[in-house]
């Protein structure tokens, strides 16, 4: 586990899977890979500068080889603060030589060699179109797997963003996040990989059950839906998208209380134009998507917990001493 200096206090970031445009209820397919709306990235940016909050692009590869996005992407991040990682989804990311599926569309159920010839064409992308390597990796689907850290490793990224943790995508061949803590760790070869984990915070009378429970209601027939009405068991994930404004407050204020000292949090690129992604439909769903970012700064700040940039989170976890996992309680938050 990371013990974070004090200096670090705590902190919250914000990753940005920042990838092409699809259709979220359709198969997955090699074809579209539409771009358009990073040409509302610029303001998007604004809001969130406004707040002093950087941001890190985790880009894919029709981003990457994109030239628009690509200048869009260079002049937000001379604010010397944001940053570019990556982005990997298979199913339009070469070499095209696994079948289009649910299974493979999560990059670590790929052959090795495939997967790492990907991870290369993708790195060697980005490198070209701004000029640095980029250090933070996410999966696409958090589709991490078995060789995913040791190619990492080879490529030369200092951190993965790929588990969600309290999450199980077992079900569709996915990986199984359920016992991944919010807390970052070291891990890959030689503990060389920093894992930032998206942060989940379980809410309720019974949140000391946390994803154990949380899954045994998933057994029960609307276990879940009445164990969240009755205030007794909700899984937040740190995130505007399908999560309530009060319940992701809730959330958060939970984390810091029990002394989470890195909040993760994420949004999809998509999500900054309507109609895009099922959780910015219409203007309306994108008002609601500002208002919880504009409730959740505020709140955030009365907290004490200030922004970091991708580059502060690397210092301070790379310069921290390691600590035990029960010393830092891997268990819980």
């Amino acid at each position: 586990m990371v013990r974070w200096p004090e200096s670090f206090g705590t902190r919250f970031t914000v990753f940005v899977d920042t990838e092409e445009e699809f259709d979220w209820g359709a198969p997955f397919s090699r074809d579209g890979g539409g771009t358009g709306h990073v040409a509302a990235m610029p303001a998007a940016h604004g809001r969130f500068a406004a707040h002093d909050v950087p941001l890190t692009w985790l880009i894919d590869y029709p981003i990457a080889t994109c030239p628009r996005s690509i200048e869009i992407l260079r002049s937000l991040i001379a604010d010397g603060r944001s940053a570019i990682g990556t982005q990997l989804h298979p199913w339009v990311n070469p070499p095209f030589d696994e079948e289009v599926c649910i299974h493979n569309s999560f990059a670590g159920n790929l052959p090795a060699p495939l997967e790492e010839q990907k991870l290369v064409a993708l790195t060697q992308a980005i490198t070209k179109a701004f000029g640095i390597p980029p250090l933070v990796y996410r999966a696409g689907r958090y589709g991490i797997g078995p060789h995913s850290l040791a190619t990492l490793a080879r490529l030369g990224y200092r951190a993965d963003t790929s588990m969600r943790s309290g999450y199980d995508y077992s079900g569709q061949d996915g990986p199984d996040f359920s016992a991944i803590a919010n807390r970052a760790f070291r891990t890959g070869p030689g503990q060389s990989i920093v894992e930032l984990p998206l942060t989940t915070v379980f809410t309720g009378a019974l949140r000391r059950g946390g994803a154990r429970l949380y899954r045994g209601l998933g057994s029960v027939p609307r276990g879940r839906g009445a164990a969240a009405r009755l205030g007794m068991l909700s899984r937040v994930a740190l995130t505007p998208e399908d999560m309530p404004l009060d319940e992701a407050l809730e959330a958060a204020r939970v984390a810091v209380g029990e002394g989470l000292r890195l909040l993760n949090f994420s949004f999809h690129s998509p999500s900054i134009e309507p109609g895009h992604t099922p959780y910015v439909r219409d203007a309306a769903d994108l008002a609601a998507f500002w208002r919880w970012w504009d409730a959740m700064f505020a709140l955030l700040a009365r907290l004490g917990v200030a922004p970091a940039s991708l580059a502060e989170v690397l210092d301070a976890a790379c310069g921290a001493a390691p600590t035990s996992a029960s010393a830092a309680g891997a268990g819980g938050l």
